[in-house]
């Protein structure tokens, strides 16, 4: 059969193959089996290659009412480590069929426009950090399939939630920090109203409160080196007992911390613990290396991903938080 300019169709495949449109349908529906023979079937899917036939999945969709397709929505902040979380998403996506489409919040946190004419017709599901859950109304997220990450799982707008296990990450950082001597701390939080942030922040008091003999400043920026530099050089330089770690509640806000203990001629670890939490590239790409706790993107993807398609099955999802885990680096030891 000689091809021509046009898009060859199933009637097309049914003709080379001596066949109906219908065990056409069912071959490359993957659903011959019983109904049709295996030289059959073979013959049809011989034909559909050398035509160079592929299925119009759009319009199978749109029959079916799904079009296959998730919106991650996520804040156009630490984009690194939620690149990571679309790999693990679009790898257990793909495995079931869907595509995963990327939605960065264009202002960070704040609300965002609507990507699609109409996404409650456009999408089958949505998957959306809390950090940019402003975005969800704008989109009307919550009205379709929903499952929240880094999310307060008894107030959450989802379906489902899907958390790493934060509280511990900064029990492990406070507990290596207590080990080594460390009792006048400073806390550099992220200036960000998102739930995740308020559990660093809960966890981190609870911790070193109830050990006798600590006290705490808390400074707050934008997660941004610059906006951690100027808190951290601010905060240094009050009057009182200069403390002798930072715990930062992301590994930008610790390079910031490094810039303005430099500048106040500081060293660390010598003057100067410093943690983070995320384990980002930039963690042992400054000089000392970073010491922080590190948090599995991928997986916090693949989870999330593997959430929706529960909630889209009727299902229960998996439960229980993912651990993370503190990795020791340069930019601890004990103070002087």
């Amino acid at each position: 059969m000689v091809r021509g300019s046009t898009r060859p169709t199933s009637r097309d495949v049914a003709q080379a193959a001596g066949v109906s449109q219908a065990a056409v349908s069912l071959v490359l529906g993957d659903k011959w089996r019983g109904r049709v023979s295996e030289t059959t079937a073979q013959r049809v899917r011989e034909a559909a290659r050398d035509l160079g036939y592929r299925p119009n999945l759009a319009a199978r969709n749109l029959r079916l009412g799904h079009t296959r397709t998730v919106l991650l929505v996520v804040p156009a902040l630490t984009t690194e480590f939620f690149a990571g979380v679309y790999t693990g998403a679009a790898r257990v996506a793909a495995q079931h069929g869907f595509g995963v489409v990327l939605y960065p919040s264009p202002e960070g946190i704040g609300p965002a426009r609507d990507p699609f004419a109409s996404a409650q017709t456009a999408l089958d599901g949505v998957i959306a950090s809390s950090m940019a859950a402003d975005a969800l109304t704008a989109i009307r997220g919550e009205a379709l399939p929903l499952v929240m990450l880094d999310s307060d799982p008894h107030g959450s707008l989802g379906a489902a939630t899907v958390n790493l296990d934060i509280a511990d990450g900064v029990r492990q950082a406070a507990e290596h920090l207590l080990s080594l001597g460390h009792r006048h701390f400073l806390h550099l939080a992220a200036d960000v109203p998102s739930w995740t942030f308020e559990v660093r922040a809960r966890e981190l008091t609870a911790r070193l409160s109830a050990v006798p003999g600590t006290a705490m400043r808390t400074t707050r920026a934008p997660i941004s080196i610059e906006g951690a530099q100027a808190a951290t050089q601010a905060a240094l330089s009050e009057p009182g007992i200069r403390p002798t770690a930072v715990i930062c509640d992301d590994d930008k806000l610790a390079a910031g911390a490094y810039k303005a203990a430099r500048r106040l001629g500081l060293r660390i670890p010598d003057d100067l613990s410093v943690t983070g939490l995320d384990d980002l590239a930039l963690a042992t790409a400054i000089d000392p290396e970073l010491t922080t706790v590190r948090l599995d993107a991928e997986l916090f993807g693949e989870r999330g991903m593997r959430a929706l398609l529960a909630v889209l099955e009727g299902h229960e999802p998996e439960s229980g938080d993912i651990p993370v885990q503190l990795v020791v680096r340069g930019s601890t030891a004990p103070p002087r």
